[in-house]
């Protein structure tokens, strides 16, 4: 049985009137010392929860799991809430042996990504129901939320494209589902981060150096924000990462407090990416928590080098590259 305190705080509801900030997994390719230098500099953030392990390739052994849960232990000793990050796609033997050593930890709750780990981490680890498990209905919901009877289910992440308003239909707070011991259970939104839109099995980051994938030499190492793609209109498209196709606009939900507080959104999930993400964190935290104003922390992003373009359309019902700044 779990008996670790980090455990305890993923089933903890925010601070009435406060959102909790959720550091995602890094999808990038990273060398071993730019993950650690990141997590030093998250500790010092505001965010409450930290997402950790690979997601996307299998191949990316930067660092492993005891790396992986000894980095975990550190983060959870400096105050944060660590869940480990199951891969989205589970394609190989090894796979399957990583996800059941997943399992067999009994230190953090493991978020899920592939509908067909769910009955495999269900009843034995602490369950966080993750972005790709495509829950767009209240049934859905309900249903996967019994899955973390026995050991508990500390939230949902919405799917990266439904609307607001879905959200609030979905798992209103005024009426939200529970599991079955009678937990609320928490909404958390993808507030920042480039969308991740697909997987697939082929590596679209080594077809693109023209390479196989088993030898791809670990290319994807040299974008630490993807692979950017244009139309032949020259506008910005998608973003090539690996096994994973990401939207070239980053979503930007950093102006809609009060419609993300009426969805029943009590927690933010803030994508990394690879400079400026500190003061992303901090930017969020002064808006969604102390009242700021979206446009001018908006304004200091790009001298930073935070990635763009922005969009928030999928958020309002609109196409999801559209942009607008409310606050």
């Amino acid at each position: 049985m779990p008996t670790s305190a980090s455990l305890a705080g993923t089933d903890a509801p925010a601070e009435p009137g406060r959102f909790g900030l959720t550091i995602g997994p890094v999808l990038y390719h990273w060398p071993r010392q730019a993950l650690m230098d990141f997590y030093a500099e998250a500790v010092e953030t505001p965010a409450d929860t930290i997402v950790i392990g690979e997601v996307v390739c299998a191949r990316r052994r930067e660092l492993r799991l005891p790396d992986w849960l000894a980095l975990g232990a550190d983060l959870a000793a400096a105050g944060k809430t660590v869940v480990l990050a199951a891969q989205a796609l589970i394609e190989t033997e090894a796979d399957l042996r990583l996800l059941e050593r997943q399992a067999e930890q009994t230190d953090f709750a493991v978020e899920a990504a592939d509908a067909s780990a769910l009955h495999l981490l269900a009843e034995r680890v602490p369950l966080v129901l993750g972005p790709h498990l495509n829950i767009y209905s209240r049934a859905a919901l309900v249903e996967h939320a019994a899955l973390g009877a026995g050991m508990g289910l500390g939230r949902w992440v919405a799917p990266v494209e439904l609307p607001l308003d879905d959200i609030a239909a979905i798992n209103p707070a005024a009426d939200p589902v529970c599991t079955p011991a009678g937990a609320p259970v928490q909404t958390e939104a993808w507030a920042f981060g480039r969308v991740p839109l697909a997987f697939s099995a082929r590596c679209f980051t080594a077809r693109h150096h023209h390479l196989p994938k088993d030898q791809c030499g670990f290319r994807c190492i040299e974008d630490p924000d993807g692979l950017a793609m244009d139309t032949s209109e020259a506008r910005a498209f998608l973003v090539l990462n690996g096994t994973q196709t990401q939207s070239a606009a980053v979503q930007c939900l950093l102006g809609e407090r009060e419609a993300l507080r009426a969805a029943g959104v009590s927690r933010l999930r803030l994508s990394p990416c690879a400079r400026g993400f500190a003061r992303v964190v901090e930017d969020f935290h002064a808006v969604a928590n102390q009242g700021a104003k979206a446009a001018e922390r908006l304004a200091s992003w790009a001298a930073l080098g935070v990635p763009g373009p922005f969009a928030n359309g999928y958020a309002r019902r609109r196409a999801g590259m559209e942009w607008s700044v409310t606050a």
